[in-house]
């Protein structure tokens, strides 16, 4: 968490600095710095301690000092200073889709709008229309920033809720008396952002589980503390504070427990239904023939008992589940998966050599990976040219003949260009193992030119898979406006798999347009777009996603073993 918050505030300067207009290198120092913090898989106070700052990437004399002083004082004087010089309502318009800290510059400068309440002012007024840069087709994405804003207030990503709900777990699992904790809610369905966490005790003595757990040194304040029930708050990555809720349950009723908690409202709504017509009642003390206990201990006898067939925890949504008497397909499990397509090294914006996320996937079981560098036009990202690309796969296949256990692809992440061409022409894709298209600029073009990008990049020979296809970033960034019923066709068509990206700002494709690129007969990718070692487990995340999208192993890319992906290539 450390590193994250440091991370933060160095972005949170380069941010700033842009809005007063700084100089353009000076600002994308600190970026360099915080996008280096983020993926940093070592401590950086430890780093601090061994005098190592200066070894993470982009870290100079002065950037080192701002860090040290963070660790030491928890401030950095220069971030302070810019705060102050600035009205506060600024960082708020950041978040708005579509307004970066130029645009947000511009608007300060120009109209002086410190706030969303002065922005939705003068968009009414007319007058952000007007501006050098902006026009009525860019107010109008602004707009919509500003309702999408507010409609994922209060959400949190699903990949933030679960590292925050595994780290109470750990420390409830280690409480006397506790027999099991688990997760329930939304996010134990794996939706891709959560309110409120949910956590499932079995545990004889609730009164001293739950005095424990309004006691946890994180906890920035209780909001309810009984017999069986406790409820707290944590400060949250994303800002703010998050609500934690913990009910202590006997053993008899955990399993009733745990499916009535789980939820989703509608997909229990049609649970108590199935128990009313047989005259039964079903709540979260169990499943009731009058006052007899007819299933409670486990989740799997109450949906029997119903007629029902086991519903994984990421189908409980009322999308057909219950139609189909939970009859579902097999799904994608985590030990499928066979390897990661998509993860980066120092050759472009990663942390870690070829050798070290080989060395970390090996780990993890997988029997290959591919390394899967930025293309040329990803600057920001220290994009590969065409002559350091080649000898940036000709280093990776030397590699690949070092490492033994696992298999190394040698590939690229290729841009998508505006005007619907790839970052490289196609025989240099061609000497390439594996190439994943992606499109990271201009994302708020017309529906059909995006679509046609798409579609373009597919029909390439040498594309294999197109990256985080609606380009969203979680609470952030809404997607990219494609047709996808086109998108889906011509994937389907030319064989060419879409990614289910498991990074918790993405999980893109999401759960919806994975089930329709399932019905629609396209083949899938679940991949981590890892930056970092520790990134690699972020796979749970992307799988639970493919599994709300009800997708099975055999149209999984990665879920096929060495031989079979080979064959999958060579068959084009």
């Amino acid at each position: 968490m450390l590193n994250q918050e440091v991370a933060k505030v160095f972005e949170q300067i380069a941010d700033l600095l842009e809005i007063k207009g700084e100089d353009r290198f000076r600002i994308n120092s600190y970026r360099k710095v915080a996008r280096s913090l983020e993926s940093l898989t070592e401590d950086v106070g430890e780093l601090a301690r061994q005098g190592a700052l200066q070894k993470i990437p982009g870290v100079g004399k002065g950037t080192a000092e701002r860090i040290e002083q963070y660790l030491a004082d928890g401030r950095i004087s220069l971030h302070e200073e810019l705060l102050a010089s600035l009205p506060e309502g600024l960082l708020r318009l950041l978040a708005i889709p579509g307004l970066g800290p130029k645009k947000v510059g511009v608007l300060y400068h120009e109209l002086q709008i410190a706030g969303v309440a002065d922005l939705q002012a003068a968009i009414a007024a007319g007058k952000v229309e007007a501006l050098p840069g902006f026009g009525a087709k860019s107010v109008q994405k602004i707009a919509e920033g500003i309702e999408f804003l507010a409609r994922s207030a209060g959400r949190t990503p699903l990949g933030i809720g679960r590292m925050l709900a595994a780290g109470i777990r750990e420390k409830l699992e280690a409480l006397p008396g506790v027999k099991r904790v688990e997760m329930a809610g939304s996010l134990r369905r794996g939706r891709e952002t959560v309110g409120d966490l949910d956590l499932l005790c079995e545990a004889k003595d609730g009164a001293a589980v739950v005095e424990a757990f309004t006691k946890l040194p994180e906890a920035t304040g209780v909001r309810a503390s009984g017999e069986t029930k406790g409820s707290i708050l944590l400060p949250n990555p994303e800002g703010g504070e998050m609500q934690v809720d913990l009910r202590v349950v006997p053993g008899e009723s955990f399993g009733a427990a745990l499916q009535y908690f789980t939820g989703s409202k509608e997909h229990n709504v049609r649970l108590r239904e199935l128990a009313v017509r047989k005259g039964w009642k079903l709540n979260e003390y169990g499943l009731f023939d009058g006052d007899k206990l007819l299933a409670g201990r486990d989740e799997q006898e109450i949906y029997r008992r119903l007629g029902l067939a086991y519903i994984p925890p990421e189908l409980r949504e009322d999308r057909g589940e219950i139609e189909c008497g939970g009859k579902v397909p097999g799904l994608l499990t985590i030990e499928d998966i066979r390897g990661d397509l998509h993860m980066h090294t120092r050759a472009s914006d990663g942390l870690c050599t070829v050798e070290e996320m080989a060395a970390a996937a090996k780990a993890r079981g997988y029997e290959y990976i591919a390394i899967t560098d930025h293309s040329r036009s990803s600057v920001i990202a220290n994009g590969l040219s065409v002559d350091r690309l080649h000898e940036h796969v000709a280093a990776v296949r030397a590699a690949a003949k070092r490492i033994k256990g696992i298999a190394v692809l040698a590939g690229v992440e290729c841009d998508i260009l505006s005007d619907g061409s790839l970052d490289y022409p196609e025989e240099v894709l061609a000497e390439l193992d594996w190439v994943v298209a992606s499109v990271h600029a201009a994302q708020t073009q017309s529906r059909d030119r995006l679509t046609g990008r798409t579609v373009d990049a597919m029909a390439c020979p040498y594309v294999h898979v197109i990256g985080h296809p609606s380009g969203r970033l979680i609470n952030r960034r809404e997607a990219m406006d494609l047709d996808w019923e086109r998108v889906f066709e011509a994937a389907a068509r030319t064989r060419t798999a879409l990614e289910v990206s498991g990074a918790w700002q993405r999980l893109d494709l999401k759960d919806v347009h994975v089930r329709q690129a399932m019905e629609a007969g396209c083949w899938l990718c679940v991949d981590t777009d890892a930056h970092a070692i520790e990134q690699l487990d972020q796979m749970p995340l992307g799988v639970q996603t493919a599994r709300r999208g009800w997708a099975t192993a055999d149209r999984v890319v990665n879920a096929q073993s060495l031989p079979a992906l080979r064959q999958w290539l060579a068959a084009g």
